[in-house]
């Protein structure tokens, strides 16, 4: 079951810093959050269950060997039904709401189409979370008192990072369902691998990533059917030596999905992404030295 906080009183999320920061790599888990505010869950049509379809339960914990391995692990604790962070700031449904949006507000995008705005009207298969029209102030709250203090923090770490090592990868931490919605989508891979195309990280950091994970057994995609949202699209600038990359994880590996529970591959999964963690952070490091030697 969720804890409810009141978002005010406790950490809404965090940054868990190694004892030595050794490259200059970031992980961050922004829908892995299950503390649901009291408020919120008694506005809600749905049961507790049914809205954690809804969260990337238990990724925080699958990454959390990256710090041990010298790199900080960002996480949301507050969950995605409650607010996306992965979306831009105004990515709003006008339905939704009593009130007038924001004039900057995004009403058009296909996330906002799908349900799936920064405040989201729909969780699992199409279920409406909310039984009423929300003020559109709870929405302007929401945004101001998380969603920007997040990305503010996020922004810190990784300009931080940038400006000690002359660059940085952001690895977004993901899951997704074992079944998709269509035919295509039905097998889908161990894990998905998404550069939004080629756009938000080097080929290198892609590549390494893929040859890492395939050689510890998983079956691997590239973009498809995820090829990263907001965080990855807004962060990554290859031609600046930032890098973002979105790992997808199914969920059939280390889950059951109906239960909400771990099953007996978590530990082994988490083992497995733990020497993908200490591969990727030995690549950004012997990266970091080749472009230092390049200059000296």
């Amino acid at each position: 079951m969720p804890l409810l906080i009141d978002t005010l009183s406790e950490p809404a999320f965090e940054i868990v810093e190694p004892g030595r920061t050794v490259a200059p790599v970031i992980f961050n888990s922004p829908h892995s959050g299950a503390r649901y505010p009291a408020s919120f869950l008694a506005s809600t049509r749905l049961d507790p269950l049914s809205l954690r379809r809804s969260e990337d339960a238990f990724v925080d914990e699958l990454f959390l060997s990256a710090v041990n391995s010298g790199a900080p692990l960002m996480r949301a604790h507050f969950p995605r039904a409650f607010l996306d962070v992965n979306r831009e700031p105004y990515e709003l449904d006008p339905r939704m709401f009593e009130g007038r949006l924001p004039p900057n507000a995004n009403t058009r995008s296909l996330r906002v189409a799908g349900g799936l705005g920064t405040i989201a009207r729909i969780v699992g298969d199409a279920q409406e979370i909310y039984d009423r029209r929300l003020p559109v102030e709870e929405a302007i709250q929401r945004i101001e008192t998380l969603y920007k203090p997040y990305h503010q923090m996020l922004g810190r770490l990784l300009a931080r990072t940038h400006a000690r090592f002359g660059s940085v990868i952001l690895v977004d931490c993901h899951s997704m369902p074992s079944l998709g919605a269509s035919k295509e989508e039905r097998n889908r891979a161990d894990i998905v691998l998404g550069d939004r195309y080629g756009t938000s990280c080097a080929s290198a950091v892609l590549d390494m990533a893929e040859v890492c994970l395939r050689g510890l057994g998983f079956s691997v995609a590239r973009n498809r059917p995820y090829a990263g949202g907001y965080i990855t699209e807004h962060y990554g600038a290859p031609a600046a030596g930032a890098h973002t990359l979105q790992v997808e994880i199914n969920r059939g590996l280390y889950m059951d999905e109906k239960r909400h529970e771990k099953t007996a591959g978590f530990s082994v999964l988490s083992e497995q992404l733990a020497i993908f963690v200490e591969q990727l952070i030995a690549f950004a490091g012997a990266e970091m030295l080749v472009r230092r030697a390049a200059a000296e």
